[in-house]
């Protein structure tokens, strides 16, 4: 399940679930809202997995520090651009504002020290049947927006309207969702298509909540606002942190607000300390780093290991003034690969798509250029238990055998492992496989070129570059591909450019990456369904239409165990991977952080939340005092 909240752990990343919804367990106590005879009882939280960690009447998460001194800037960096407040069509016009989740509030709120469980924020409780087959949420009455209109349930209603009319990702995401209607006072029922789809009643409580009586009322120049369109007026919102300034395309800045609502909610509190959030904006990570050198930035999170290994030698450093840390990623699993637009005849035989695997010779590229940090893909669920590995068995074989002949054969038969090369033998091999396989796919050099037999068209691929600094580990590929007379070009776009691009499914290799949390569910339809296919701004890049991985897609979202979902999820891992949609790239499973040394953060921090920064974080007056601040 998609974690599309102010409170969300990694960006992109997913927190996903398909378990009964519970109260709380052994220890849990009741929530004092009465249900009527015969009606389902209300909840504080629902959980996917099992036994809720926090009574009714808890204090706060065990990972924040209640007393935690409150105050101060934290400057973060944002790469690209933006010009959009509108959340309601993210992803499909503009570029949204970095942080602009943080201006709202969402019915339920994840804690990060449990998987899958969620506590309410605005909904102080929830509810649902026996057969999941719809789920009703109770506002808090102290709820309010910051002009001091109480949140209402027709702002709930026009939020999910809108998400599904305007945003392909959530429409997909919010496909078996069919009404939302206002059923009390503070009342909202979500009405789903059918039973059995555990995880739905949480999806929505996962909904930043966006104002309807603002959306539906006229700007400064009495002009009509649109909620299908992008907008640089500062929106109103309802959660900590509102929109202080802002210069569109260059920097943000957040402040948070004085009289917010829910400041001393039990899921609020030790959190949020910052007085101001703001994001500067750069062009390229080369830059970010100079600017973070030269403290106009307090943190970078670091995804590159050259950088990581030889671009943090300054004498801050030394003295300790900057701290590089590193924190384990326990939550999400990714898939990180170059991904091929299957929408293209050329790209349309798996032969293909897997002889450009046997190619890129990646333990050659960790050693020269990542310095031998990562390891590799071989998962669209790496690290997880989720996913596949050794041959299919047990419940994952009886789950395969229901698509057995539309699913490639070496799903049965042979474990999926990623061609190794490193050493000139193991390139040779490689390059002669590849040959073969594009043989089969009806390709045949001639003239040094790689041309396709039944067109006579030479093949050639043109690689996507977003970041400059995804252009070395491209060009590092690209000769490969030349030696079997591929012809290879790299184009590198600016931000609102690469965007339109994947809107329009105008490209023929990206690097792109899925998150996957420990529970995967209806996002996974967005990933790669066929609905999803052809829908613009859809995480299904691939272009993916194929009956056997949604009934897979189906037997996952609709789990009844853990186990259950465990088997579906292996399974429609090696499935996907057999299709060789993509081929795999590198990760690390940790979070790099470097930071400069005036912040405080808890003993502990949450085990699903990384660094969890700068959520639980705050400014230490002693520790800024010594590290001092250019101006």
């Amino acid at each position: 399940m998609l974690t599309i909240s102010r409170r969300r752990v990694l960006q992109s990343a997913a927190i996903a679930a398909t378990f009964p919804l519970i109260e709380a367990g052994a220890g849990g106590g009741l929530l004092r809202a009465v249900a009527a005879e015969g009606e389902a009882p209300w909840r504080h939280a629902l959980s996917l997995f099992g036994v809720i960690k926090y009574p009714v009447d808890f204090k706060h998460f065990d990972y924040v520090n209640p007393d935690a001194p409150k105050g101060g800037e934290v400057r973060q960096i944002a790469l690209g651009t933006f010009d959009n407040f509108n959340l309601s069509v993210a992803g499909v016009k503009g570029s949204i504002a970095a942080g602009l989740d943080q201006i709202y509030d969402t019915l339920l709120v994840p804690a990060q020290d449990e998987v899958s469980t969620e506590y309410g924020l605005l909904a102080e409780a929830v509810r649902y049947p026996d057969d999941y087959s719809s789920v009703t949420y109770r506002l808090r009455a102290e709820a309010k927006w910051h002009d001091g209109v109480p949140v209402s349930p027709e702002d709930v209603i026009f939020s999910f309207e809108a998400y599904k009319k305007n945003s392909p990702q959530l429409s997909a995401y919010y496909r078996h969702v069919v009404k939302a209607e206002k059923t009390g006072e503070r009342d909202i029922t979500f009405t789903f298509d059918g039973p059995g789809n555990r995880e739905l009643p949480q999806i929505v409580g996962q909904m930043n909540i966006l104002p309807r009586h603002w959306w539906e009322g006229k700007d400064s120049t009495g002009r009509q606002r649109d909620v299908s369109a992008t907008t640089l007026e500062k929106p109103l919102g309802c959660g900590a942190y509102r929109i202080k300034d802002f210069t569109a395309g260059r920097s943000i800045v957040y402040e948070r607000v004085p009289e917010y609502w829910g400041a001393k909610l039990n899921v609020n509190v030790g959190r949020d300390n910052f007085a101001e959030l703001r994001f500067e904006y750069f062009r390229d990570s080369t830059v970010a780093i100079e600017a973070f050198k030269a403290d106009q930035v307090d943190m970078r999170a670091e995804n590159s290991a050259k950088n990581w290994a030889t671009a943090y030698d300054f004498p801050a450093v030394h003295d300790k003034r900057v701290v590089l840390e590193e924190f384990d990623i326990r939550s999400v699993g990714v898939m990180q690969a170059f991904a091929f637009n299957i929408r293209r005849d050329k790209f349309k035989d798996a032969r293909l798509r897997r002889a450009f695997n046997h190619v890129f010779d990646f333990e050659e590229m960790n050693k020269q250029i990542f310095f031998g940090q990562y390891h590799r893909v071989a998962s669209y669920f790496e690290g997880l238990e989720l996913a596949c590995s050794g041959l299919p068995q047990g419940e994952e074989l009886a789950i395969l055998e229901t698509v057995r002949g539309k699913v490639p054969a070496e799903v049965f038969t042979t474990p999926y492992t990623n061609p190794v090369n490193g050493s000139p033998e193991a390139v040779r091999n490689n390059l002669r496989e590849a040959i073969r396989l594009m043989k089969e796919a009806g390709y045949e050099l001639r003239e040094r070129k790689l041309v396709n037999t039944r067109t006579g068209e030479a093949l050639s691929v043109e690689f996507l570059v977003e970041d400059p600094s995804s252009e070395r580990f491209v060009l590092f590929y690209k000769p490969s591909l030349e030696r079997l007379g591929v012809e290879v070009s790299v184009r590198i776009v600016d931000d609102a450019q690469y965007e339109n691009r994947l809107r329009q499914w105008d490209f023929d290799i990206i690097t792109t990456g899925w998150g996957e949390s420990l529970s995967p569910g209806n996002e996974q339809r967005g990933f790669w369904g066929s609905q999803a296919a052809d829908q613009p701004g859809s995480r299904n890049l691939i272009g993916i239409k194929d009956e056997a991985i949604d009934a897979l897609i189906d037997r996952l979202i609709f789990a009844k165990s853990r186990d259950d979902l465990v088997a579906a999820t292996k399974a429609l891992d090696r499935v996907l991977l057999w299709h060789h949609f993509v081929v795999p790239q590198w990760t690390y499973g940790k979070q790099r952080l470097a930071r400069w040394d005036r912040f405080g953060r808890p003993d502990e921090l949450p085990k699903y939340g990384a660094s969890a920064f700068p959520t639980v974080w705050w400014l230490d007056p002693d520790k800024a005092a010594r590290v001092g601040r250019r101006s």
